[in-house]
C-alpha cells in the first residue's frame, strides 16, 4: 500500500467530560443529521472506541473470544474536516486509516439498506464486518456467534462514544448483504454486520 493511502490518526483521548452514567442516559438512536462535517479528531475517537488497542498485548476496547478479533471497521466519509471523501479501513494496531477508495459510498449503502435516508445524510457512516474464519478455526460454528456478539460490543462502544462527543448515531442491520459487499469491495469470507451513521 502506498504511503499516500495510509493516514496516521491523532492519538485518542482517554478522558472525557461526562460520566459513563450520563452517557448511558444520553444515548439514543438518531436518524436526522445536520450538514456539519465531523472532524478527524471525532472520527479517530469513534474508531478507537469501537476497536482501538488498549493493552500492550493488543487487546482492544471490545472483548473478543480468544482475543482473535474477527471484526473489521471501515468509515465511509462524505463530509469531514481534514479527511478527504472516501472509504477507509481502520488498522487498530497502527491506529491508522487505509484509504480503500476515493468514492463516497454513502449513496450505495443507502440503496443497499432499503433506502434509509439517515445513511446518506450522516457525514460519516461506519461499517462493521466480520471474518468468521478467524474464530471458527478455533471454535467451530459457534465462532460465528462469538463474532456477532463482538460486533454488538463494538457497535455499542461506538454509540456511547458518539454520545460522549455530543453526536448522534444509529445502528442499522437492515440491508442487502451482497450489495454492501460489492460496494465496499469486501474480501471473500468477510460479511457485513452493521452500518452506523454518525453526525451532528
Amino acid at each position: 500500500m502506498a504511503a499516500a493511502d495510509r493516514i496516521r490518526l491523532p492519538p485518542p483521548r482517554y478522558s472525557g467530560v461526562f460520566s459513563l452514567e450520563e452517557i448511558l442516559l444520553a444515548r439514543r438512536s438518531q436518524r436526522t443529521f445536520g450538514r456539519e462535517p465531523l472532524t478527524v479528531d471525532e472520527i479517530t475517537q469513534l474508531l478507537w472506541a469501537a476497536q482501538g488497542v488498549t493493552h500492550p498485548n493488543g487487546y482492544r476496547t471490545a472483548p473478543s473470544a480468544g482475543a482473535l478479533y474477527p471484526l473489521e471497521t471501515y468509515a465511509a466519509v462524505g463530509h469531514a474536516v481534514g479527511l478527504a471523501v472516501g472509504f477507509y479501513r481502520y488498522d487498530p494496531a497502527a491506529h491508522a486509516l487505509e484509504r480503500r477508495s476515493g468514492e463516497d459510498l454513502r449513496p450505495a449503502f443507502r440503496r443497499a439498506a432499503l433506502d434509509q435516508r439517515a445513511i446518506e445524510r450522516a457525514p460519516v457512516v461506519f461499517l462493521l464486518t466480520a471474518v468468521y474464519g478467524r474464530t471458527t478455526g478455533r471454535y467451530g460454528e459457534r465462532g460465528v456467534r462469538y463474532a456477532i456478539l463482538e460486533a454488538g460490543h463494538a457497535a455499542q462502544n461506538l454509540c456511547l462514544q458518539a454520545a460522549a462527543l455530543d453526536l448522534g448515531s444509529v445502528l442499522i442491520g437492515a440491508f442487502r448483504d451482497r450489495e454492501i459487499r460489492e460496494a465496499a469491495a469486501l474480501a471473500p469470507g468477510e460479511e457485513p454486520l452493521y452500518l452506523a451513521p454518525v453526525g451532528k
